[in-house]
This record gives C-alpha cells, sequence and structure tokens, in this order.
C-alpha cells in the first residue's frame, strides 16, 4: 500500500503494523525449526537429511504453542515496559512545566491547536543534539529532547524540533518503528541463543549414534548419514541467518519518506519552515548518542550513523531534507551552522595573569614572552614620577 499523502500514509503505518506483527510470527516458526534440526543433529548425527527435515517438522508442530505464548508475551512486554527499558538506556528522565517551560509552553501550545492529547515530556543529559519520540499509545507517548538540544537552539526551532516529534505521534510512525524494534530484538535474541548453544556444546558431525556404528550399515550409509547431519546444519544456519537478515530488512524498509512528512508536519503546525531549516542545519553530524542503541537512533530526528554506501540508511540526508523544506514550503537555507562549541576556546588554555604571548618566529623564538603589563595608574604599586616640564 503507497503512501501519497498525509492520511493515506497514517493507513499505510496501521497496515505495516499488522503485518510485521503477523511476520513476528512467522519468523519465530522458522527459528523454532532450525532450532529443532540442530537438536536432531546432536540428539543423533548419523541419519539422513530427509530423517532430520521430518524430525524437525514434527517438532515444530508441538512447539508451535509455546513459540506462540512466547511471541506474545514478548509483545506484552514490549507494549508495557519499552519506555523504561528506553529511558534506562538513555537515561531520559520526565521534566515538569516548571523545570522546562521552553519545552512545555510550545508543545502545549501546539496539541491545543490541533486537538492532540500532549505527550510526556523527558530530558536526556547529553551533548548531542537530537530528539526523539516513543510509545504506543496516547497514555504511553513521550517526547526526549537532548540538554544539548536545548542549549543550542533558539525558542522558534525547538518548537519546530517538537512540531517533528508531534507529526511522528499524529502519523503512526512512533508505533511502527516500535513493533519492528520489537521484532529485531526477538530475532536477534533467539538467533544468537540457537547459535551459542550449537557451538558452545562444541558439536561434531559424524559423532555416531547406534545407526552409524552398527555393523550391517555400508559405507556408503556412512557417507550419506554424515553427510545428512551437515546438510541438516547448514539449512538451519541458513534459516537463522534469513530470519535475521529480514527482521533487520524490516527495520531499513520502513519508508524514509516519514521523515519528509514529519519536517512537512512541523512546518504545518509552526508555519515556519525557515525554524525547521536551521534546526536540521545545527543538529546536522551532532546528533551522535553514545549511549543509545541503533534501534533508538533510528527514531532520532537525525541519525548520523549511516549504512554502507548509504543503502541502509534509516533517514534521508539533512541536505535532501532541507532542499524539500526550501522547494516545497518556501524556506530559506542559511548552509551548514557552526556553533559557539565549535569554536569554544581550549578549556586548559592559561587566562589571565598567567598568559603568555605565543613566541616569536625565529631559531631563538623558544622562549615565551611574557605579557605586556597594564600601564601604572594612580592606584598602582609603583605610580608614575612627576610630570616634567620643558
Amino acid at each position: 500500500m503507497a503512501a501519497y499523502g498525509l492520511y493515506t500514509h497514517i493507513a499505510s503505518n496501521k497496515l505495516r503494523s499488522v503485518l510485521l506483527l503477523a511476520g513476528l510470527f512467522l519468523l519465530i516458526y522458522v527459528l523454532v525449526f532450525a532450532g529443532a534440526l540442530i537438536a536432531e543433529v546432536m540428539l543423533d548425527s548419523g541419519r539422513t537429511v530427509n530423517f532430520y527435515l521430518a524430525a524437525a517438522t514434527r517438532d515444530l508442530v508441538k512447539a508451535v504453542p509455546v513459540a506462540t505464548i512466547a511471541a506474545a508475551l514478548w509483545i506484552v512486554i514490549a507494549y508495557f515496559f519499552h519506555q523504561k527499558i528506553i529511558d534506562a538506556v538513555t537515561g531520559g528522565h520526565d521534566v515538569t512545566r516548571k523545570e522546562q517551560p521552553r519545552l512545555f509552553n510550545p508543545l502545549e501550545n501546539l496539541c491545543i491547536s490541533r486537538g492532540i492529547t500532549m505527550p510526556k515530556l523527558k530530558v536526556m543529559e547529553s551533548d548531542a543534539l537530537n530528539a526523539f519520540a516513543t510509545g504506543l499509545n496516547q497514555r504511553q507517548y513521550a517526547i526526549t529532547v537532548t540538554t544539548g538540544l536545548l542549549g543550542a537552539l533558539s525558542d522558534q526551532e525547538i518548537e519546530a524540533v517538537l512540531g517533528h516529534e508531534l507529526t511522528h505521534i499524529r502519523n503512526g510512525d512512533v508505533q511502527l518503528m516500535v513493533v519492528a524494534v520489537v521484532i529485531a530484538g526477538v530475532i536477534g535474541f533467539f538467533g544468537e541463543m540457537f547459535f551459542r548453544i550449537f557451538f558452545n556444546n562444541g558439536f561434531r558431525l559424524g559423532g555416531g549414534s547406534s545407526s552409524s556404528s552398527s555393523s550391517s550399515s555400508s559405507n556408503s550409509d556412512r557417507k550419506s548419514s554424515g553427510g545428512g547431519a551437515i546438510f541438516a546444519i547448514l539449512i538451519a544456519v541458513a534459516l537463522i541467518a534469513l530470519a535475521w537478515m529480514l527482521s533487520q530488512v524490516v527495520r531499513f524498509a520502513l519508508s524514509r519518506s516519514r521523515e519528509f512528512l514529519a519536517d512537512a508536519g512541523s512546518v504545518e503546525l509552526t508555519k515556519n519552515p525557515d525554524a525547521m531549516i536551521s534546526a536540521l542545519r545545527k543538529i546536522e553530524n551532532r546528533g551522535e548518542l553514545p549511549r543509545a542503541t541503533s534501534a533508538v537512533m533510528e527514531m532520532c530526528v537525525d541519525n548520523p550513523r549511516e549504512g554502507f554506501a548509504d543503502l541502509f540508511a534509516t533517514h534521508p540526508s539533512v541536505e535532501a531534507r532541507v532542499q524539500a523544506l526550501v522547494k516545497f514550503a518556501g524556506g530559506h537555507d542559511p548552509g551548514p551552522l557552526a556553533l559557539p562549541s565549535d569554536t569554544a576556546p581550549d578549556a586548559d588554555a592559561p587566562t589571565g595573569d598567567d598568559a603568555t604571548v605565543p613566541a616569536t618566529a625565529g631559531p631563538w623564538g623558544n622562549h615565551p614572552t611574557p605579557a605586556p603589563q597594564p600601564p601604572p595608574g594612580p592606584w598602582s604599586s609603583n605610580p608614575p614620577g612627576p610630570p616634567r616640564h620643558g
């Protein structure tokens, strides 16, 4: 379902969320089948590949109820506790109107103007310039802003960033991203678990079961049995790798147009395209959150962690977003902006009376010259002598 406008984009996100949840269960079943293949080979490594496939299929049928309950439990945990997990990773904490009026007042005005329930506000202690929205329903929605963003952006630019994140909430982008993160987490967890169980047990193929060690078995039977175990393991590894790759593709396949729409939504709310453009220019290449996982970075205003050759980037470039705002919203691009912190003096550099003038050039210029002293005044320790009369 292609999204050509705001409302079709919202409907598309809802449909994608349902499909992603269905895909989660399908990938879980694939992992269970792969795990059953590995278990069957570890129990008896002298069978044919057809035997392992049939046995794993029977195991899958028996394990489907357990796997379904486990996947549903994971979704329930993510639904109720995902915000606490994100706060634990990023260090975000709730703030009040009294603590952050620069955040509360503009966000409240934006919500009132569109009849939207106001999300919670959180602040993350970080010098990075970034913000992100989280939540799966109106009671959970929250917008987290870094202290670096608060210190570097003007009030109008902060309002534009809040409008951007509020649009993500309105459009259902936040729900879609949280579901995608849950899927990637489930598949990554079980995939790693299967690999650790398999390799940590030091399993060796051709370990001889009673059938492979039977005196009545021919040499060709032994070879085919060992080959069956090898092929079964290769199939299991391929399935686990495929499930993991698909879970990652889910995250990268989410339309990057959501960022363009969020920028446009911010302009619609604030009626100030220049503020959104200047905010993006200030945030550009300054949004890296060291403690945040890649899943959190994908929900931020800007994600500086680019994929290979930009093929797997979750955000369009700031340049592309700015040009879209210039073209379609009539904004003005000031170009890349430097912040005062970019040219701040070295904190360790001496100041005041300890400062010295740089050494003069030349072969003997390695001795610093003392800083010039202020001219003597009426309260100086060495007052000037009486004036001369010519």
